[in-house]
């Protein structure tokens, strides 16, 4: 960051005692516990962005009119800050989620926030609540940077104000017991996204709209849903949260390629790329589900795993749906390549191997 900062530092005046914090980062959770800080910046036809700050996390006071109630003028972004060995802290390829928040934005008609105001309040509040980065295995503070309408009008059209919010959370793992494999539920009733709608959008009502399919994956014994295409049903696209990818026989993986419909995973072209370095074709390209079952059954496809900055790499065991149910390789354990890559991307994300795509940012350094 510049020594010029766009945001001005206003210090929490009671921030969570060091011995109570120490207590509550034994056992995090996932996403419960909050830090004592937030960021806030506003934008308004008339003046821009403006009035950003760090201050203490509070609610946010709203008129029963505030557009984004009524049209739904959301957006967000995940991402993590890590403990780093030696000490310090840091982001793992935050510039990627600082261009995905901008396309989202774009997508929802709102303004674009330019990348480095993005940048600069996610490393603000990383350094101020520094104190809340949770040790041990998978623990991390989860970002979550949003931007929503908060002009008070009744009317279909764009808003002309906004505001931009960063809070973090301490967490542990995304799954409870680490990388034992999930079971997925295949949903042949309900789309998450169709095209030309906003399915690459990191939006709220993408989400909303997995949640009752998501129910019903838990009425069938199955940890989370995963998606087909909206135009013919047959071709896997992505979970309510996460990519996927097919690990095949010979080695190669095949993974989904981006349309408008699939979210442009992070962690998912982390994966390719560290896949390709270590000597595995990778394939963008459709898979079917009734190709997926045959490959699983026939022992072709021998792994397969879902990905995410929550969850970072899970594997996925058993797969339930109205045509049937099949189980990927024994069902019981991750496999060798999801366990591998799982483990050479939380390396680089910690800082304990080599980062020889300069992904991490060290907070502190230019």
């Amino acid at each position: 960051m510049s020594n010029t900062s766009s945001f001005a530092v206003e210090r929490h005046p009671t921030p969570v005692a060091a011995s109570e914090r120490a207590t509550l980062l034994e056992n995090p959770g996932f996403g419960q516990l909050f830090t004592d800080h937030m960021v806030t910046m506003r934008w308004s036809e008339d003046a821009g962005w403006h009035d950003g700050k760090v201050s203490a996390r509070k609610p946010i006071e709203m008129d029963p009119a505030t557009a984004v109630l009524h049209y739904a003028q959301e957006i967000f972004e995940g991402m993590k800050a890590y403990r780093i060995e030696e000490g310090g802290s840091a982001l793992f390829r935050p510039d990627r989620n600082a261009a995905r928040f901008r396309s989202s934005a774009r997508r929802l008609a709102m303004p674009e926030l330019p990348d480095e105001l993005f940048l600069e309040a996610i490393e603000l509040l990383v350094e101020t609540d520094a104190d809340w980065i949770p040790p041990g295995e998978g623990a991390a503070l989860y970002l979550r940077p949003f931007m929503f309408a908060s002009e008070v009008f009744l009317g279909v059209r764009p808003a002309k104000e906004y505001l931009f919010v960063v809070i973090a959370s301490s967490v542990g793992a995304y799954f409870k017991g680490g990388a034992a494999p999930i079971s997925l539920w295949v949903s042949h009733d309900y789309n998450r996204a169709g095209p030309g709608g906003t399915g690459a959008a990191k939006c709220g009502g993408n989400y909303a709209a997995s949640l009752l399919p998501h129910g019903q994956a838990l009425s069938n014994g199955c940890d989370q849903v995963c998606f087909l295409d909206a135009a013919t049903h047959e071709y896997i696209e992505e979970l309510g949260g996460m990519n996927l990818f097919f690990v095949m026989e010979d080695g190669s993986l095949v993974t989904p390629p981006l349309t408008d419909t699939i979210l442009e995973g992070i962690t998912r072209d982390s994966l390719i790329q560290l896949a390709r370095d270590a000597g595995h074709e990778v394939r963008e390209e459709p898979y079917a589900f009734a190709q997926w079952m045959e490959d699983a059954q026939s022992g072709r496809c021998t792994e397969t795993f879902a990905c995410g900055t929550a969850a970072v790499v899970t594997p996925v065991g058993t797969v339930k749906s109205e045509k049937g149910t099949f189980t990927v390789g024994d069902g019981a354990k991750a496999g060798p390549t999801t366990v591998k890559l799982h483990q050479t991307l939380e390396r680089i994300q910690r800082g304990e191997s080599n980062d020889a795509h300069g992904w991490v940012k060290r907070l502190g350094e230019s």
